[in-house]
């Protein structure tokens, strides 16, 4: 091996230990050190372009510190039709695993936000575009189930690419066993928040997604059934600017809130506290803070669910 062949070894080394310090936004085009948009909980903070995250992340920003405990992480997805497309299914799961170090596109859970008891369900789009399947369905099914009976609230929060097609009619079933599931939280009368993020699509979108008592979306994420190209091959004409996109469905009134990263948690814990008729814990700290009464305080608060 020459000097040269050293030298150009180290630069491509340092070359791409480099390149990962450093986040682009896909929007702006802005260049930003990626400690400094981490801090920032990948939101830019030039243009609030809100990028895509992963499952570790989407929890510490939204549960309290330590309270996530996951359940059923030993489920897994079987192949009952022996599906082989370009790869078999079994292969694809493998390398799902491989790459997520989980063996579903959903992770579950209890945790707590804001001091307020939830059953948490992620899903992770990095596992299979974050496809539903049965075992997903059979963990959301259970979340809801823990719900009932510890009286909790329930968040979804949904980042999808719709039913898992390798499992056919076994994955389609999930929609309306999810959506059973999630009529027998409501007639306990406990909440169910659903949170849309950067894409909902599909099965998803068309099932339990949008089912939520309260449909908080994050901004600029994609939601919808069909891709838009298919559906303007469908209907033969173009659609507007910003189709699918948070914007738009708020204005449309198919959606209830368009809500930034940083202020999700204190907004679902005050929705949670609201249909629970529970204060949340950051509410008691600023009454400690600024020497409110109990009385004054209690006022303050049945107020906010009057208006809400």
């Amino acid at each position: 091996m020459s000097i040269l062949d050293i030298f150009g070894t180290a630069n491509k080394k340092t070359a791409k230990d480099a390149s990962s310090h450093w986040v682009k936004c896909k929007s702006c085009q802005s260049l930003m050190y990626y400690k400094e948009i981490e801090k920032q909980q990948f939101v830019c903070p030039k243009c609030g372009f809100h990028m895509r995250i992963g499952v570790n992340d989407r929890i510490n920003i939204l549960v309290d510190k330590d309270s996530f405990v996951e359940f059923d992480a030993g489920l897994k997805p079987i192949d009952p039709l022996r599906f082989v497309d370009k790869k078999s299914y079994v292969k694809r799961v493998e390398e799902g695993i491989a790459k997520t170090g989980r063996h579903s596109s959903v992770v579950s859970g209890e945790c707590s936000i804001n001091g307020i008891g939830t059953q948490l369900v992620v899903f992770d789009f990095a596992f299979m575009g974050g496809s539903l399947g049965s075992v997903e369905g059979e963990k959301i099914f259970r979340a809801v189930t823990r719900a009932i009976e510890k009286r909790q609230g329930v968040l979804i929060v949904s980042a999808s690419g719709g039913a898992r097609m390798q499992e056919s009619t076994f994955s389609l079933l999930q929609m309306s066993k999810t959506s059973a599931a999630l009529a027998r939280l409501a007639e306990e009368g406990l909440p169910y928040i659903s949170l849309l993020t950067d894409p909902t699509m599909g099965g998803v979108s068309a099932s339990f997604a949008m089912l939520g008592d309260v449909i908080i979306v994050e901004p600029g994420a994609l939601i919808g059934f069909a891709g838009q190209r298919v559906i303007e091959q469908t209907i033969g004409s173009a659609l507007p600017d910003g189709f699918q996109r948070a914007e738009f469905l708020l204005e449309k009134g198919s959606i209830d809130m368009v809500v930034n990263r940083s202020e999700m948690k204190n907004t679902i814990a005050d929705l949670l506290g609201i249909f629970l008729d529970q204060e949340p814990m950051i509410a008691a700290r600023r009454k400690e803070d600024s020497g409110e009464s109990d009385m004054d305080h209690e006022a303050e608060y049945k107020q906010s669910k009057i208006l809400y």
